[in-house]
């Protein structure tokens, strides 16, 4: 690998490679070290999660990060393109993240600057490294990642850490049921895709109706910031909302899982109870960015 840019460029056998990488990383087994390293992360826009553990990442393996989140302060201001500003700031980095609203940024990226790129997340794209956490996450709460039924509800039009996840988990037959009201359905393209993987669909909107079949259900907010009809969004901003109280029959190895930020769609009684799995998942995120980033500087050692 030269790039994380989607997770459709990796194969199987490279996703378990990074799963069972950063696996050895959390257990201490392996113990990464880029001292020499500086990572740039070139944040267009706002994050918590994701850029905090990249940065967390580099600095356990006692790496350096500079960081631009936002243009204000920086010569975009000034009206810099896009292709400089990321060709000046390749010159002081080893390795580069970049979050956009723009798709395709990063592969532009990766082909005008000469170190690796990593996508921290494109428009409503895609978002490879939350789907490889997303990933380690569920191989963590199951024991596998082979032939489990999962729900993946909310978002799913606008969701770029759903359209990475449900490609990435297209390597391991998974039997999916897409849950979102018709405005939300999953892009037909996507879903083609999965089709033609021969990967079993299921599309829906009663979230009650799938609840207690699934061995993981990932949640997505419903993404303001991503419509341009802001009455589109009123419609349809709390359509769900997971409680405490839906747990009864659910299956006993049943997580839930969340890219975050939440806002309404998981309700704070959920947080106590042995499905939530959502703040561990983030912290998941750490271990499984060391693998990427060492992978990309030449492989762990």
């Amino acid at each position: 690998m030269k790039n994380v840019i989607s997770i459709r460029d990796l194969s199987r056998e490279e996703i378990l490679h990074l799963l069972d990488q950063g696996e050895k990383i959390e257990k201490g087994e392996l113990k990464p070290d880029h001292s020499e390293t500086v990572m740039s992360i070139v944040f267009f826009e706002s994050s918590t999660r994701t850029r905090f553990s990249f940065e967390t990442a580099m600095k356990r393996m006692n790496g350096k990060v500079i960081t631009m989140s936002g243009t204000k302060g920086t010569s975009v201001d000034k009206g810099e393109s896009l292709g400089d500003t990321l060709k000046t700031v390749a010159n002081y980095s080893d390795i580069m993240v970049v979050r956009s609203g723009l798709e395709g940024t990063q592969r532009y990226a990766s082909e005008i600057i000469p170190i690796p790129v990593i996508n921290a997340g494109d428009g409503s794209n895609q978002h490879p490294t939350q789907c490889l956490l997303d990933l380690y996450s569920i191989r963590k709460t199951q024991g596998k990642l082979d032939n489990l039924s999962i729900a993946v509800v909310g978002d799913l039009r606008y969701g770029r850490a759903v359209h990475s996840l449900v490609y990435g988990l297209s390597h391991f037959s998974p039997k999916l049921h897409l849950i979102s009201p018709d405005f939300l359905k999953i892009p037909e393209y996507i879903k083609t895709d999965l089709e033609d993987k021969n990967i079993e669909i299921h599309e829906g909107s009663d979230l009650s109706e799938v609840i207690n079949k699934v061995d993981i259900m990932y949640v997505t907010r419903i993404q303001k910031e991503r419509f341009s009809d802001l009455d589109a969004y009123e419609r349809v901003k709390n359509c769900y909302v997971v409680s405490k109280s839906m747990f009864g029959d659910v299956k006993s190895n049943f997580k839930l899982l969340h890219p975050l930020p939440r806002v309404d769609e998981i309700s704070t009684d959920v947080d106590d109870t042995k499905y939530a799995y959502y703040f561990q998942q983030a912290k998941n995120g750490v271990y499984i960015r060391q693998a990427i980033i060492s992978e990309l500087l030449g492989g762990s050692k």
